[in-house]
């Protein structure tokens, strides 16, 4: 993926299983096995990203007295978990907006199963400091890193279109974030789009400064993905209940803790402490669990009739399709609005 690929490619995720769950994750799509948490006699398979659930659900205490094991695996990014979450490597797993768009879209095995909406001020498209791109239309016929699949992906669709430009117009480099960042400061690439902490990232380690962001073109929504045949056991559907509510006391933690937080968040990413702290005030922290509930489900049907229009995936589907309720007992909507932390907090 990570060589330039025609804009209207069709996305899959037709990688073998044992791409997704090797020994290592040097190529974007393999997972690397973590160690267990917890005791008893269900075990929680979970896809993470590095400093993702399993660093904030620690930072938390919500690993403490565990009454089942979670056996966690880590990705690079939302795609190749999905990849897992299809292939049963994984119950569940965490990612962005638009993975589970693309895993449906390639009649993928998962489940929506919970939601949490923050702002999208962290959905950036930067560019170097000295760059002449000055707003979204400059893009025509610049090269776009961008993460395959990702959130990122339809933050640049959304923007673009908002600018009066199409995906065409512009020259697509699929690169995961790490080659990006390596591709952005060499100069390889005249724009990357991203989510924080890479946004932050990139402004201060990369000479970046945001020429967009997906304030007003994306959503802003999260999601916990699952597996349907995990979903049809009764043990793991009552396991996945309660993983799903410490994550979002996690997430409550997060907001009230954000120093914390980031320290923890920094050590376990090698990010710097200031940041992490950015990221946290501006994106990670300003999370709220919600409902994946009708309007949930509407937005991330526009996103999926895009791709399709554009032909970046391979048909229509409808998205409800995809999506458990079960879980969104007692929950606000989804469009509650994000946190928000004062200045000088």
């Amino acid at each position: 993926m990570r060589r330039r690929l025609a804009p209207a490619l069709l996305i899959t995720l037709a990688l073998p299983l044992s791409a997704c769950v090797s020994s290592n994750a040097n190529n974007g799509s393999s997972g690397s096995a973590g160690h267990v948490d917890g005791k008893g006699d269900v075990t929680l398979n979970v896809g993470d990203q590095k400093g993702n659930d399993e660093a904030v659900l620690s930072a938390a205490g919500e690993l403490k007295n565990l009454p089942y094991k979670i056996k966690w695996s880590t990705f690079t990014s939302g795609p190749p978990i999905l990849e897992a979450v299809s292939a049963k490597a994984v119950d569940i797993g965490g990612v962005g907006n638009t993975p589970p768009v693309v895993a449906a879209a390639a009649k993928s095995k998962i489940k929506v199963v919970a939601a949490k909406h923050g702002t999208a001020d962290g959905e950036a498209i930067v560019v170097k400091n000295g760059s002449p791109l000055r707003k979204t239309a400059d893009l025509k016929g610049k090269t776009v890193a961008v993460a395959q699949g990702s959130s990122a992906h339809f933050q640049l669709v959304a923007s673009l279109k908002k600018a009066g430009l199409s995906i065409k117009d512009v020259k697509v480099n699929f690169l995961q974030p790490a080659d990006a960042l390596a591709a952005f400061k060499s100069g390889k690439v005249d724009a990357w789009a991203i989510w924080d902490p890479y946004t932050a990232q990139a402004q201060r380690q990369a000479d970046a400064r945001v020429l967009t962001t997906g304030k007003g073109v994306t959503n802003g929504l999260n999601f916990q993905v699952a597996n349907p045949d995990s979903l049809a056991d009764k043990k793991k559907t009552k396991v996945i209940k309660d993983y799903l509510e410490r994550l979002r006391r996690a997430q409550n933690w997060v907001y009230k803790h954000p120093e914390a937080w980031a320290k923890v968040w920094g050590k376990e990413t090698g990010l710097p402490y200031d940041v992490a702290l950015e990221s946290v005030k501006r994106t990670n922290g300003t999370r709220v669990y919600t409902a994946v509930d009708k309007a949930a489900i509407a937005s991330e049907q526009q996103i999926a009739d895009t791709f399709a229009q554009l032909k970046l995936t391979p048909r229509r589907f409808t998205f409800a399709d995809y999506v458990d309720t079960r879980f969104n007992g007692g929950l606000p909507p989804s469009s509650t609005a994000p946190r928000t932390f004062k200045k000088g907090s």
